[in-house]
């Protein structure tokens, strides 16, 4: 179970949450103990400073100022102000314990401990804090100057003013407050834990029926999807992805299966002329002969649909051009002087372009080849075939036009697809189907395109339209990217 993508992202958010809880656990506690020392702080310095002020006040019983009667200055100030809890208020005169604010002391400040010796000795004012049997305790002490002894050498110290305050109750309140806060954050966390299980669930939904979906798909079903929920965020899109590469894979798949029957139904043919001829050759050796030529024809016949099967696979690789500079003049010329062998036609040269550009001469001259083939396929002698060629918009166009019986509207979207022959009044040639198709499969190759214009009765002009660079400039370059 932890292997899977949703216990995986729980165990991560169980992780985070409680790191995080835990800092927040122990920054609140901090604060807390930080705010409860500057408030301790506060306290003991207003005593303080109201004891200071008290000094130089008046005896309210006699309306005297108190000059230096020190405990005067202690009895009035401790009948008149009540500590806080934990907080004591302690008065020492000559050096001992004279009064406090409360009867029972508690450890640590009684007067025969030994922090309370050391505060019966202070000459100058102090605060700090120390750990006693009863936790720390803060304090501040100011010892009280007798200011009124003219003949002695310096003020004499007549007494101490301490107020000191425990922690351990506020320090008890403060963990208690964050053990709360705690056990809040675990039931919040364990909370949170069940709705992001859930959560994580929801999301991860489509993944999960992408799991379905691809342990459904075999070479027989192709059709499954997954729905898409939404239009943006990185799952619709791994569903939109998913579902295009399925879409791709299900057209590879039924092209494959579309090539195979196709392919079986071409070799059916001669295969069986073949075995016709062979089962029923003769003894003679004409006869022999006879079947001989034939059965090396639709040899030959296969020999020539496998190549061209095998051109139409290649055309897929980034071996398949070999480009070069060609000048388009001398290049038309050159395909002129070989088309016109092809067949007893009216041959005419048409438009010759200027300039040079970079292409495959062998692939080239076997596409305008096929395209001159074909056109002889759907003309008679009597009629025309021109090869034409320019350079316009940074392209370059050569062209093959008849003057024959044209291709039909219902042929001309399909007829560069493979195993494909358009209608035509004149017999059936031998081709496999696949001439067109080569010729698309080079173009593309270039980076170019085969166009086609063509009415019935009208004749038919194909052009091959090519950039003046093709897409895949050089061998080397198409290694290197592959």
């Amino acid at each position: 179970m932890l292997g899977e993508a949703r216990a995986r992202i729980l165990v991560w958010y169980l992780l985070l949450m409680s790191l995080s809880s835990l800092v927040s656990v122990l920054v609140v506690r901090q604060i807390l103990l930080v705010r409860l020392e500057e408030r301790i702080e506060q306290t003991l310095t207003q005593e303080i400073e109201e004891f200071r002020q008290l000094r130089n006040g008046r005896d309210p019983a006699t309306g005297q100022p108190f000059r230096d009667d020190v405990e005067a200055i202690f009895d009035v100030f401790l009948s008149r102000n009540i500590p806080e809890d934990s907080e004591y208020l302690l008065a020492i005169v000559d050096g001992q314990f004279y009064k406090a604010s409360s009867l029972a002391l508690p450890l640590g400040i009684r007067p025969d401990d030994r922090l309370v010796q050391h505060w019966s000795q202070l000459t100058q004012a102090e605060h700090g804090q120390v750990n006693t049997a009863n936790g720390l305790v803060l304090y501040r002490a100011d010892p009280v100057l007798l200011r009124y002894q003219f003949d002695a050498p310096a003020p004499a110290v007549g007494g101490v003013f301490v107020v000191a305050h425990f922690t351990a109750r506020e320090q008890a309140g403060v963990t208690e407050a964050v053990l709360t806060v705690a056990q809040v954050s675990v039931v919040v966390l364990l909370i949170a834990s069940w709705l992001a299980w859930f959560a994580a669930g929801r999301v991860l939904a489509p993944l999960r029926l992408l799991s379905q979906t691809a342990r459904s798909i075999s070479d027989s079903n192709l059709t499954e999807r997954i729905p898409l929920k939404g239009s943006t965020g990185d799952i619709a899109e791994l569903t939109l992805t998913f579902n295009d590469m399925m879409d791709r894979l299900e057209a590879t798949f039924n092209s494959q299966r579309q090539l195979l029957n196709d392919v079986g139904h071409e070799l059916r043919t001669p295969i069986t002329i073949i075995r016709g001829h062979l089962e029923l050759m003769g003894t003679t050796s004409q006869e022999q002969n006879d079947t001989l030529d034939i059965v090396l024809d639709e040899l030959d016949r296969i020999s020539r649909f496998i190549d061209e099967l095998m051109l139409l696979a290649k055309a897929e690789r980034p071996d398949f051009l070999f480009p070069e500079t060609l000048d388009l003049t001398v290049f038309t010329e050159e395909l002129f002087a070989k088309i016109t062998a092809l067949a007893d036609r009216r041959w005419r040269l048409g438009a010759l372009g200027a300039g040079v550009f970079v292409g495959d001469r062998q692939r080239l001259t076997e596409a305008m080849v096929n395209l001159a083939q074909n056109a002889t396929q759907h003309t008679e002698a009597t009629d025309t075939i021109t090869l034409g060629s320019s350079q316009r918009q940074g392209q370059v166009h050569l062209w093959i036009s008849d003057s024959g019986e044209g291709i039909h509207p219902a042929d001309q979207g399909r007829i560069f697809e493979r195993f494909v022959r358009g209608q035509s009044r004149y017999a059936s040639s031998d081709g496999s189907g696949l001439g067109l198709a080569i010729v698309r499969a080079i173009a593309q190759a270039h980076g170019g395109q085969v166009t086609l214009l063509s009415q019935p009765g009208q004749g038919a002009m194909f052009t091959l339209v090519l950039p003046l660079v093709p897409s895949r400039s050089t061998n080397d370059e198409s290694h290197s990217d592959s």
